[in-house]
């Protein structure tokens, strides 16, 4: 699949494209420089933070942008670092934000699995316009009914995923409620966050292929995430008993069932064969948490349900034309992946700059090397030319 951006300029035209990246194979293989935030307001929250943490350290700055770590996502969530929670459940005086401004937190959380009425609503008041990720994939938000026939939702720390069950790729799916507006799902709700932070991106779920109920010779195999990590992917865990689709709790007869959100990003192949997947539990206990892949328990006594997938596509930052050279930036995934076989670590992500006179025709031909970094500048730039920025494998 390709992403194209196109952009008109007075003298040149540009574009941008995101293209497959070929994987590498190794014994010991894993992401670098991958948060591990400790647990808060929900699993599914912090590992959604895990995963756009990475993303802000790895090519996509406007992920976060407030005050914690000078900008920059930290790894953890401790200490002067403990404001990165805003990134999935904003609340009120924390991360710069303003005192009387309520956030996700004041909005919707009251204790872990309450299913009393949202705080926003005992309180009386109108609810905040979203602004985290939580916001987004309908973290914590007591709104819905019936959802896929499974439960109703979302209680405290909770969420849910809309899932194919005949164990095929649901790209880019948004679920509908009866009133026909779109219910926020997990996947569904980190594309509009993407949106909202002003990039765009592509997500995915799948039942894992041992899951009970996958139809034979389906699902996201351990051959699947190999492929998404050694292409610079982490992947999103969805551990869910395969039998519970909903629980009585507090007096309410179907909430959400008991579920857990970790963050994969990495793979290990033992001596014997065994394949295992490198996780973080968003319990941020650090980085020798390992499973084998098959329907045995995780983490919290629950087995994985499936995956979310989830690819941020490049985009233009800017052009600057001075005197006969263009120079273009542009923001696009930028990580490294450690590979014990190839001796260290390697950057998986990067680009080439091609051309073409007419966008009819499409003859875009390479005009710079392969760049790891996000920008390159160009001399004699021809009029009227377009420009396209094609993400590969280093």
């Amino acid at each position: 699949m390709k992403t194209n951006l196109l952009m008109k300029l007075v003298i040149c035209g540009m574009a941008m494209a995101q293209g497959p990246v070929p994987g590498l194979s190794a014994t010991n293989v894993y992401l670098t420089d991958v948060p591990d935030y400790d647990w808060w307001a929900g699993c599914f929250g912090t590992a959604s933070g895990n995963l756009m943490g990475f993303w802000d350290r790895h090519g996509f700055p406007d992920f976060y942008t407030g005050p914690t770590g000078g900008g920059l996502a930290p790894l953890t969530s401790t200490g002067d670092n403990a404001g990165i929670v805003s990134l999935w459940a904003s609340q009120a005086g924390v991360d710069g934000r303003p005192s009387d401004q309520y956030g996700h937190y004041d909005d919707y959380y009251s204790a872990f699995e309450s299913t009393d009425p949202d705080p926003y609503i005992i309180a009386g008041r109108a609810e905040h316009k979203p602004d985290c990720i939580g916001d987004f994939i309908g973290l914590n938000q007591w709104k819905w009914t019936n959802m896929a026939n499974e439960c109703d939702g979302n209680i405290d720390a909770y969420c849910f995923v809309y899932w194919d069950l005949n164990g095929e790729k649901r790209i880019n799916f948004v679920p509908e409620s009866a009133t026909g507006i779109p219910a926020p799902d997990l996947p569904s709700g980190l594309r509009v966050w993407t949106q909202y932070r002003g990039y765009d991106g592509t997500v995915f779920t799948q039942l894992a292929d041992f899951n009970p109920h996958t139809p034979l010779g389906k699902g996201f195999t351990f051959a699947d995430l190999k492929a998404e990590i050694d292409a610079g992917y982490p992947v999103l865990l969805f551990l869910q008993k395969p039998d519970e689709m909903s629980r009585a709790l507090a007096g309410q007869p179907r909430v959400n069932p008991q579920i857990h959100g970790m963050l994969a990003y990495g793979y290990y192949l033992a001596d014997d064969g065994t394949p295992k997947v490198r996780y973080r539990t968003s319990w941020a206990s650090g980085d020798n948490s390992l499973k084998s892949w098959d329907a045995a328990p995780w983490e919290a006594g629950l087995p994985l349900r499936g995956v979310i997938g989830y690819h941020p596509r490049p985009r233009l930052r800017q052009s600057i034309l001075s005197e006969g050279t263009l120079t273009l930036q542009w923001d696009g995934p930028g990580a490294e992946l450690f590979d014990s076989n190839q001796g260290g670590a390697r950057v998986v992500h990067g680009y080439v700059v091609e051309m073409a006179r007419s966008l009819q025709a499409m003859d875009f031909v390479p005009v710079s090397p392969v760049v790891v970094k996000h920008f390159f500048t160009l001399t004699n730039c021809p009029s009227p030319t377009y420009f396209r920025i094609q993400l590969v494998k280093p």
